[in-house]
């Protein structure tokens, strides 16, 4: 039997700037646009031009692309004609073929919200869509709190979308605006609407109160719907959309919906997937999510010896689907629950070569023993893994040592008498046989100390120009005035991909230090920089 085409419908850009915390600049709208087409979408929703100026530029500048690229807005108001509402006009005026314009269709929200009659509000979504219709664009219908609308006044729901339908709209998609379905009843909702006007028409857009937005877009498809929206990372507001990282490659890969459903090139660019979901976090300038489903740093992961074990044999063994499918890679931890077949696998992921020198695996793994009875942690600091075990191997180039550090911290008022803090960091290293003392500031300690390290590294400077400290985290392993303190320190480069180095000390600035010369000489490593000094 041929396959169906489910259209995937990306608003990133529109919902998912509404999460907060978040403010999207024009720049990063375009560059998220771009980035966006590359994973093969059917529609990139870019936001509300007219709602603000931010948007209303970006609609001005917006780059060819392969995806169809959506203006959002809202229907009419009531009480004005569509030719005379302005907010209504901007969206038909931004430039795109599809627009998509939001409209109530819960009776509750029809009287509470717009203060308007059922009637009115039906009259503005037959008059937005005809009026969208006769100037030649692909309209469809958000259908706002649907669902509530739909268990409170089932005729009424139906009727808005029947107003849209008439009126010429491609879509009617059908919102979980307040998150609170679940997925039996989104199987059963989306499947009576698909029932009434076919699933071709019919799409679902999931709100993850209940953590269930995921499931519910995969209900929706499984019960007829044919368009599926959601936001890279699950943006959103509230809780978030339901993240298309995870609901893509359930469609691609999953069998009982691959057999079934057609996702065009989408399947074809899912290897890009990782990236752009790290990309993203980037823009936006948080963290990625290490156990995110399917992108994750440690979503194939494996740390137990027996699971790395079987893994080394068959990947399906722990693995549901191959990394390399979603453009992830498995990586092999090293922890105390170690043993020689995560040093091996460990070793060989990192491009570590130990032919000659098997003898060394077993004090290898001591050492990683030891050093995790004494606080670090292995398995979640990959990079100073490999930095440990190249330098046990004999592998690690000698590119700076440290003779000293120092730092001071002052607190005072400054010339416009608001009071600041200050770090100061001095670093002393020898490179090549060469002594270079630099002295960096910073917000705080750590922040001296990195500027310092990196100010001046000799003839390796070029080698870490775009080396960035992205997250810094501090855990206390034990009490008192003398407690051990483990810093993790999270590192990225302009290749996008990250690294985490862990120092342990009773003193949180050696910790952090220890944890930033990893870092470096990491960077160094990854660069295939040579040593200067034998």
């Amino acid at each position: 039997m041929a396959r169906e085409f489910v259209h995937i419908f990306d608003t990133t850009l529109r919902d998912g700037a509404q999460t907060h915390g978040v403010d999207f600049s024009v720049a990063d709208k375009i560059r998220i646009i771009e980035e966006l087409d590359q994973l093969g979408l059917e529609y990139i929703e870019c936001g509300f031009p007219g709602a603000n100026p931010t948007d209303s530029e970006v609609f001005a500048h917006l780059p060819k692309t392969n995806a169809a690229l959506v203006a959002f807005g809202m229907t009419r108001r009531v009480g004005r004609s569509a030719s005379n509402d302005p907010g209504f006009q901007g969206v038909m005026q931004a430039g795109t073929d599809h627009v998509c314009l939001v409209g109530k269709s819960w009776d509750y929200q029809v009287e509470v919200a717009l203060e308007a009659t059922l009637e009115d509000n039906l009259a503005a979504i037959k008059d937005s869509f005809e009026h969208a219709v006769l100037l030649g664009k692909k309209a469809m219908f958000d259908a706002e709190h649907f669902f509530d609308g739909f268990r409170a006044n089932q005729d009424y729901a139906i009727r808005c979308l029947e107003a849209a339908l008439v009126a010429g709209v491609s879509w009617v998609v059908l919102c979980d605006t307040n998150g609170g379905t679940l997925p039996d009843d989104v199987h059963e909702i989306v499947g009576k609407v698909c029932d009434r006007f076919g699933g071709d028409k019919v799409g679902f857009h999931g709100h993850n109160d209940t953590g269930c937005a995921v499931a519910n877009s995969l209900a929706a498809v499984d019960a007829g719907a044919r368009q599926v929206q959601g936001t890279i990372n699950g943006l959103g507001e509230r809780c978030g959309n339901a993240d298309l990282c995870v609901v893509i490659p359930n469609l691609v890969l999953k069998p009982n919906f691959a057999d079934r459903f057609d996702t065009g090139k989408v399947a074809e660019c899912l290897p890009h997937m990782t990236m752009l979901s790290h990309r993203l976090d980037d823009i936006i300038n948080r963290v990625p999510d290490p156990h995110k489903p399917y992108v994750g740093r440690s979503a194939f992961a494996h740390k137990g010896g027996l699971h790395v074990s079987a893994v080394q044999r068959d990947p399906a063994t722990y693995e549901h689907v191959d990394p390399a499918e979603v453009g992830n890679k498995r990586i092999i931890p090293m922890s105390d629950q170690a043993g020689r077949a995560n040093v091996l696998a460990r070793l060989k992921a990192s491009g570590i070569d130990v032919i000659g020198k098997e003898d060394r695996i077993g004090r290898l793994l001591d050492v990683v023993k030891d050093k995790e009875h004494h606080g670090f942690a292995y398995d979640l600091a990959d990079a100073s893994f490999a930095v440990l075990a190249l330098r046990e191997l004999g592998q690690l180039p000698s590119y700076f040592e440290v003779e000293s550090f120092r730092v001071s911290v002052e607190r005072r008022f400054n010339a416009v008498g608001d009071l600041v803090t200050q770090s100061e960091a001095t670093v002393k290293i020898l490179v090549d046989g060469e002594r270079i003392m630099s002295v960096g500031e910073g917000n705080g300690p750590v922040h001296a100390l990195d500027m310092a390290l990196r100010k001046d590294l000799g003839c390796y400077s070029e080698y870490i120009q775009d080396l960035e400290l992205v997250d810094f985290k501090v855990r206390i392993l034990d009490g008192g005035t003398g407690a051990v303190t483990r810093v993790l320190v999270d590192c990225m480069d302009q290749s996008g991909e990250g690294w985490t180095t862990v120092g342990v000390s009773p003193n949180i600035v050696d910790a952090s230090f220890q944890a930033l010369i990893d870092a470096v000489n990491y960077k160094l490593y990854r660069q295939h920089a040579q040593s200067q000094t034998g």
